[in-house]
């Protein structure tokens, strides 16, 4: 699928499209005079003898710098080469084709000068499937994502390493394979396309997607463990999250009801439960879950921002004047990497706890110990809750702000810088452990409600364990666990257990 940008007005969905599909995309053609304009500018400056950062000088400490006109296009390419220092594994196609296409969304803005070429060049590449190898480390979220973009716009040069139909091959060479020609970069183009956000962007709307599947999960195993538990729904009722008002909790608790409507275990129990109040872990959920959304909600609109800003320097402003700022720093996407990592983290503590009530027979209220149809001789599902607990551990580890954590660098010209690359990059791992622990959730969850049969719980619920049943079966008796848990977390991870409940049933990222 090819979204058509529209830069300023870019929406989450079509960025959620590009990195769930891995989709292509391209900028509306109403954008080129505006390119074009700012284009015409640089040039113009460029064959002039004035200094301007970044056009005709040295970058950073050696902006002072003047560099001849005959040595710009030299300048653009000594710039990229120098600054491709990234390392360890190369970030994942649909976080690189998001990267691509931010990129495009703010060289279309028409304020960094670039050519047309190079906006045709990136879209061309999305297209025809030409990915950069981008390493995921060595960036500090400052003065752009300079290392990870340089390793995109080498590729563009036709320098560094890509992936093209399955196979590495040097920047060159995928290019060709692809019918494509790398560029010369003229002046500044070399900065404009590593100043910026877009790697960090990238990575804390990954996490934001991936985080706010699984909430979206995380309701419906929490509905399914409030009746293996046999919870009241009570604590759900819509007035008690009307009077606090939180629109995050309200809408949690309309998700939770609703769920568990009609469900017969619920009925089962309405009267004669000597059990007064449940634990937090089930009836605190809307609060819970609800802030978390709340929170998932607040990112999601920075980050929104964020992928349709202009983010390198220096600008070509609406009077034509070329001005230098610092829209590179990204301490809005640190902010908002370093939130989602709160909501992950919590999201999977208050998962933990409903598994650990639900294997512990002094408090699961009449089900075997771990869930074990003959415990004793089986161990059940009690190793599955050992492991969510180190997983939510990790998590708890990984949740530490990585916004606080400020270094200087290129000898002290970037005094103060945001770390919001690897702080939205830890997202990756905390989801896939978050993943992990909602999957163990809908296999205990799944396995007590069976175990309160022939009773039966709500008919939405039950379409998540028919899902959930088609790839893992029932625990009859011990059996090699690890694969169980893979696929229960693989589940979580494309949404399948979210998708299973009536649309429109869980709470999206719009408020």
């Amino acid at each position: 699928m090819t979204i058509i940008l529209h830069p300023g007005n870019v929406t989450l969905t079509d960025l959620g499209t590009i990195y769930w599909e891995n989709g292509s995309a391209r900028l509306d053609p109403s954008f080129d005079a505006g390119i074009i304009r700012a284009a015409d500018r640089i040039a113009e400056i460029a064959s002039g003898n004035a200094p301007v950062y970044g056009i005709n000088t040295g970058f950073g400490k050696l902006a002072s710098i003047k560099i001849d006109s005959a040595d710009l296009a030299t300048l653009q390419r000594n710039l990229i080469l120098s600054h491709c220092c990234g390392v360890g594994s190369p970030l994942p196609e649909n976080v690189v084709r998001l990267i691509m296409a931010l990129k495009l969304i703010s060289l279309g803005r028409g304020a960094s000068g670039v050519r047309l070429e190079l906006v045709r060049l990136i879209e061309a590449m999305l297209d025809k499937g030409v990915i950069p190898v981008i390493p995921e480390k060595g960036s500090v979220g400052a003065s752009g994502d300079l290392a990870p973009l340089a390793h995109m716009a080498a590729v563009m040069m036709g320098e560094g390493e890509a992936i093209f139909a399955g196979e590495a091959l040097s920047g060159r060479d995928a290019l060709a394979k692809a019918g494509l020609q790398p560029v010369v970069l003229a002046a500044k183009e070399g900065l404009a396309l590593i100043n910026g956000t877009q790697a960090s962007t990238a990575l804390a709307l990954a996490g934001l997607f991936r985080a706010h599947r699984a909430l979206q999960t995380a309701l419906v195993t929490g509905a399914l463990s409030t009746d293996a538990a046999m919870g009241s729904s009570a604590p759900f009722h819509p007035d008690i999250h009307t009077l606090r008002g939180h629109r995050g909790q309200i809408d949690a608790g309309k998700a939770l009801r609703e769920l568990l409507e009609g469900s017969a275990i619920r009925e089962s129990h309405v009267e004669g439960d000597e059990r007064v109040q449940d634990p937090y872990c089930i009836r605190c959920q809307p609060q819970v879950d609800g802030a978390c959304l709340d929170l998932l909600r607040q990112v999601a609109n920075t980050l929104r921002i964020e992928a349709n800003a202009v983010t390198d320097n220096p600008l070509v402003l609406s009077d034509n004047s070329v001005v230098s700022g610092g829209n590179f720093h990204a301490e809005p996407v640190a902010f908002a990497a370093d939130q989602t990592a709160l909501a992950i983290c919590e999201i999977g503590a208050i998962a933990q706890r409903r598994i650990a009530l639900l294997v512990d027979p002094a408090l699961s209220y009449g089900l075997p110990a771990f869930l074990s149809k003959k415990p004793g001789l089986n161990s059940g599902l009690m190793i599955a809750e050992v492991t969510s607990a180190a997983l939510m551990s990790e998590n708890k580890q990984m949740s530490h702000p990585a916004s606080v954590d400020s270094t200087p660098t290129s000898a002290n010209q970037e005094d103060h810088v945001s770390m919001a690359c690897h702080g939205a990059r830890r997202l990756l791992p905390m989801t896939e452990n978050l993943f992990a622990i909602l999957g163990i959730e809908a296999l205990t969850a799944a396995q007590g409600i069976e175990l309160r049969g022939p009773t039966k719980t709500s008919a939405e619920l039950q379409k998540a364990i028919a899902t959930l049943r088609a790839h893992v079966p029932t625990l009859e008796e011990d059996r090699y666990m690890a694969p169980d848990l893979q696929k229960a977390a693989a589940l979580v991870a494309t949404g399948a257990i979210a998708t299973s409940v009536s649309a429109g049933l869980l709470p999206t990222l719009e408020d």
